[in-house]
Parts: structure tokens; C-alpha cells; sequence
């Protein structure tokens, strides 16, 4: 019986498949960089108060999480017989798999590579008329066409997946990304693009031992960040997985039952809702939710030449600042005694400490990890915890029993 138990559980490993990530420079990043940052953020104000609204109904046409501007964990994965390779984002936040083609002329399309369906012997069209599809996301849109190969990841072959070529993209920022596509792991009721997405698709076909996968988002710890599908490598966290049931089925969604620091309760006094998303690399939540935050740690807005850069700055004095365009700086120095903000899920404590929700930036300037979108249009209280949360917390995603699993990362 002992032999038996050792050879199940090497059967389980050979079935775990872990995709390398990489931590690679986010489009915020760039855009500062270039100077470019406001006139971004004045032309696309990200809102996810579209799709957490409480008045969400079934004919609505739900938005990604992801508005490419915070994303900065990627990994490799292949299309097409002999095969094709991209960058892409493993994101929680919606349900969509789709790259770049050659038919899309596009300014951004031409720093990322692109899929050519004639070099590809298992592309496939749809029966029928050709189908296009336009993927809403808060940085604009992808426009596309729906089509089928087959998708590798690690050594998962995917045959005959749906999937988005893009032949426009709607946002000449994208040029500052450094992903070439998004493979969406969220329930397949946000997909956008219809057909059944990846990971359906490998649990179905029997590819993978266990209907969950997980992330280890790298944060100078055990080492390279992580996602594994099928099945949990306990060696990437410490103590016992903490269990919470999903309260909806579409984005990864749980109860949060308060904010607090240093004992006192700063947000989400009555208890509220959060989504975890690797499809963000910030805490986003109510507006005046996060402003009582950033005042609690001190934290001012500013737009001058540090943050925005010259050419922003040129910008700002003939045009009016909006709400969501804030951006607030910190002292670097308070990162050493600034007390941790701690988000209680399930009645467990989950501290983030200064030195996560305060990020230095360009011009060796700091500014604070919250981020906030207007509740005004809507009563709307749920949170996005991001990579700020998720590089502490090792995260599993379980299908099969609808609940997220958390736990300290080595």
C-alpha cells in the first residue's frame, strides 16, 4: 500500500506543468519613462466600476480586468504546427486567449510578433462565415478574428483551440508593452471571444491530474515566479493553504471582511468584495476608499516634471487634471516605518507591508500602490488585489471546488 501511495503521488507530479514567468518592465513603467504617461491615462481613465457594478446583467458585455497598464509577469507559450512563439500574460482577470497576426498593420502590432496562419499546417477557420470579434479592455480595444490551432504551454498541447488573431489594436500605447497577448484563466462566462478557453480545454481533455492551477509571483524569495496547472508545488510557500469561497463565479472573487492598520479599520468597514487579479500590479479600489488610505500613509498627489516627465508637464498646464489621473508620491524613506496594511480574508490576516505598497519609480522617486477608480456612477464596493498582494501570497486557483487557496511565499 506504501508503494502504491509513492507512485500516485509521483503520477501527480508528472502531471503538475509548471510555466516559467518572467517579471518584465510594465507599460506605467514606460510611459513614465517617455513622458507619456498622463496624455495615456486622460485618453484611456480605467473604470472598473463597468463590470463590478451590482447592476451586472446577463446581456451585458463584460470588460477585462486587465487594462495593460500594470501588467508585468509573462510567459511562453507556442501556436501552430510547426510552432509559433509569444510572450503572453497568464491573467485571472478575464477569459480570452488572443495574440497578434499578420494582418494586423496597426503601430503597436509591429514591435510584437505576429502569428501567420500560412506558415501554421493545424490553423483552422470556423465553419461558416468568418467571424469577427472586438475584445473590450479599459486601454482600448483588440479587434480580431476567431480561429482555431493548437496552443502549447509547457508540455500541454492544446489541439484545436478558439483563440483571437488581432488585425487592430486600438491603442498606439501598446507599443510601450512588453507582452505580444493575454491568455485569459477566468471563468468562461467573461469570454468575449466564444469557444471554450485554455484551461477548460486542457481539464476536459484529461491533460491535467487536477481541475486548479496556481501562481508564485517571484518577489527576490524562492526565485523564477511560476504558474502551475494541475496541480500545487508545496515547496513555493510556507505554513497551510487557507481556503475561501469564491461568492461569484466569473472573475476570482471572494468576501473581504475589512482593511485595517495598526488594529484600526481604514476601508471596507462593513465588509466588501475582492477580485484577485495577475492582471494588475496595483491595488485598485473605491475612490474614497483609497484616498482616506493615501492620506493614512501620507501620501500627496503630484504632477510635476518627476512623475509626468517634461513633456507631460508641458501638457498639464493647458489641460485640467481629472480625478483618475492621480498619482501619489511618498517619501522613500517611510517604507521603513510606515506600519503594514492588512487585509483580512476569511478571517485570516494578510499584512502588506510598506515596502510592497510603496513603489520606487522613475527618478528615484516613490509613489504609493493604491490606486483608485470613481464609485460615483455606481455602488460599487469590491477591491482588485494585484501583484502587490500576490507577490506575498502564494495563490491557488481551484476550479473544481470554486474557492481560491492563499498562503504565505517563500
Amino acid at each position: 500500500m506504501k508503494w502504491l501511495v509513492v507512485l500516485g503521488l509521483v503520477t501527480l507530479s508528472e502531471c503538475l506543468v509548471r510555466v516559467p514567468l518572467m517579471k518584465v518592465k510594465s507599460m506605467r513603467e514606460n510611459l513614465q519613462e517617455n513622458g507619456m504617461l498622463k496624455e495615456y491615462l486622460e485618453k484611456y481613465p480605467y473604470s472598473p466600476v463597468k463590470f463590478l457594478s451590482k447592476d451586472q446583467k446577463k446581456n451585458v458585455t463584460y470588460e477585462s480586468l486587465s487594462n495593460f497598464l500594470d501588467l508585468a509577469y509573462v510567459g511562453l507559450i507556442s501556436i501552430g504546427t510547426p510552432p509559433q512563439k509569444f510572450k503572453v500574460v497568464f491573467d485571472t482577470g478575464s477569459a480570452d486567449l488572443w495574440v497578434p497576426s499578420i494582418f494586423c498593420y496597426s503601430e503597436s502590432c509591429d514591435k510584437h510578433r505576429r502569428f501567420n496562419p500560412q506558415n501554421s499546417s493545424t490553423f483552422k477557420l470556423p465553419p461558416g462565415n468568418l467571424r469577427t470579434v472586438k475584445l473590450n479592455y479599459g486601454s482600448g480595444d483588440i479587434m480580431g478574428i476567431v480561429v482555431s490551432d493548437t496552443v502549447k504551454i509547457g508540455d500541454l498541447e492544446d489541439i484545436s483551440q478558439t483563440f483571437v488573431l488581432s488585425t487592430q489594436e486600438d491603442s498606439v500605447f501598446r507599443f510601450f508593452t512588453e507582452f505580444d497577448g493575454i491568455l485569459g484563466l477566468a471563468y468562461p462566462d467573461l469570454g468575449q471571444a466564444g469557444g471554450t478557453p485554455v484551461f477548460d480545454n486542457i481539464w476536459k481533455k484529461g491533460r491535467i491530474s487536477e481541475n486548479l492551477f496556481a501562481f508564485y509571483l517571484s518577489n527576490g524569495g524562492k526565485g523564477d515566479s511560476m504558474l502551475m496547472l494541475g496541480g500545487v508545488d508545496h515547496s513555493y510557500y510556507s505554513g497551510e493553504l487557507r481556503w475561501v469561497p469564491l461568492t461569484k463565479q466569473q472573475y476570482w472573487q471572494v468576501a473581504l471582511d475589512s482593511i485595517s492598520m495598526n488594529g484600526t479599520i481604514i476601508a471596507c468597514h462593513d465588509g466588501c468584495q475582492a477580485i484577485l487579479d495577475t492582471g494588475s500590479s496595483v491595488v485598485n479600489g473605491p475612490n474614497a476608499c483609497v484616498l482616506n488610505i493615501q492620506n493614512v500613509i501620507h501620501a500627496h498627489q503630484s504632477f510635476n516634471e518627476v512623475i509626468w516627465g517634461l513633456h507631460a508637464l508641458k501638457n498639464q498646464m493647458s489641460q485640467p487634471s481629472l480625478p483618475f489621473l492621480q498619482q501619489y508620491v511618498i517619501d522613500c524613506n517611510t517604507t521603513t516605518h510606515l506600519p503594514d496594511i492588512v487585509f483580512v480574508i476569511g478571517g485570516v490576516n494578510y499584512p502588506v507591508p510598506a515596502r510592497s505598497y510603496i513603489r520606487k519609480v522613475a527618478f528615484n522617486t516613490c509613489v504609493s500602490t493604491f490606486d483608485s477608480f470613481p464609485d460615483t456612477m455606481f455602488n460599487s464596493n469590491t477591491w482588485i488585489l494585484g501583484d502587490v498582494f500576490l507577490r506575498l501570497y502564494f495563490s491557488v486557483y481551484d476550479r473544481a471546488n470554486n474557492r481560491v487557496g492563499l498562503a504565505s511565499a517563500i
